[in-house]
C-alpha cells in the first residue's frame, strides 16, 4: 500500500527527472526507465556506471525491509493478503515449511527477476525467521544483479535511449499527470461503489433485525387467544 502509494505520488516527479537527472530519478524511484537511461548518459559520458549501480540500492529497496518486517509480525495473514485470490502465498508458505532456507535464500535474490510482486517473497522471509541483516545482504545482491542488467542494456544502447529518455522527461509529465488523476477517478469511483453497497447491506441487515420483533410480537397478540379458550370451556364445564 505504503509502496504503491508512493510510487503514484512521485511519478510525475520520476518522469520530468528521467531525461535530465536520471541518477536522481533512479535514487527516487528505482524504476527500470531510471536505471536503463541512467546508464545510457553515462556511456556518452555523464556520469559512471559504478554510480549508477550504487544509486540502484536504496532506490529499488527503500521498501524491503518494511515488507519483510510485516511478515514477521503478521506472518500468515499478511501473506494471504499479499497471494490475492490466486493463493500464491500459500503455495510458497508450503515450499519454505519443506525447503527451508534452500527456498527463501534464492527467491530473495531472484525476486526482481520474477514475474510476481517482490513483496510477496519478501513478506514470506520475514514469516521464515530470516534475519533482517542476512535479508538485507541477499536483497543488495538480487538488486545489483537487475540493476547490472538493465545498466548493461542502457549502455549498450547509448545515446539513443538518451535521446528517447529527454523525449520522455518532456512530454512525460503531462501525460504521468493525466494518468494519475484517471487512477485517482477510478480508485474514488471504486470506494464510493463499495461503500454504497455496504450502505445498502447494512439497511437490509437492519430491516430484517427490525421485522422478525414485529412477527414475534403478532405471534404473542395470536398466543393469548388461543390460549383463552380452553379456559372458558373450562368454565362452563364447571
Amino acid at each position: 500500500m505504503l509502496s504503491g502509494i508512493f510510487y503514484w505520488v512521485t511519478l510525475p516527479l520520476r518522469t520530468h527527472l528521467v531525461g535530465t537527472h536520471p541518477v536522481l530519478s533512479e535514487l527516487i524511484g528505482g524504476g527500470t526507465e531510471s536505471i536503463i537511461s541512467a546508464a545510457a548518459f553515462a556511456r556518452v559520458g555523464h556520469g559512471t556506471l559504478i554510480v549508477v549501480l550504487l544509486a540502484a540500492i536504496p532506490g529499488i529497496m527503500k521498501f524491503d525491509p518494511l515488507y519483510w518486517w510485516a511478515g514477521r509480525l503478521w506472518g500468515e495473514r499478511i501473506i494471504a493478503l499479499f497471494g490475492g485470490k490466486r493463493k500464491r502465498g500459500a503455495r510458497y508458505m508450503g515450499r519454505v515449511d519443506r525447503w527451508g532456507r534452500k527456498f527463501t535464500w534464492p527467491a530473495v535474490i531472484i525476486a526482481p527477476f520474477l514475474p510476481i510482486p517482490n513483496a510477496i517473497i519478501f513478506v514470506i522471509a520475514g514469516w521464515a525467521g530470516m534475519r533482517l541483516l542476512t535479508f538485507v545482504i541477499l536483497d543488495i545482491i538480487g538488486t545489483l544483479l537487475w540493476a547490472g542488467l538493465l545498466s548493461g542494456l542502457g549502455y549498450a544502447l547509448g545515446h539513443h535511449a538518451v535521446v528517447v529518455a529527454q523525449g520522455i522527461s518532456h512530454y512525460g509529465l503531462w501525460v504521468s499527470i493525466a494518468l494519475v488523476v484517471v487512477v485517482m477517478f477510478f480508485q474514488v469511483r471504486s470506494q464510493r461503489q463499495m461503500m454504497r453497497e455496504y450502505a445498502q447491506t447494512r439497511a437490509a441487515a437492519q430491516q430484517s433485525g427490525t421485522g422478525d420483533p414485529a412477527g414475534a410480537g403478532a405471534a404473542a397478540d395470536h398466543a393469548p387467544e388461543t390460549d383463552h379458550a380452553p379456559e372458558g370451556d373450562q368454565a362452563a364445564t364447571s
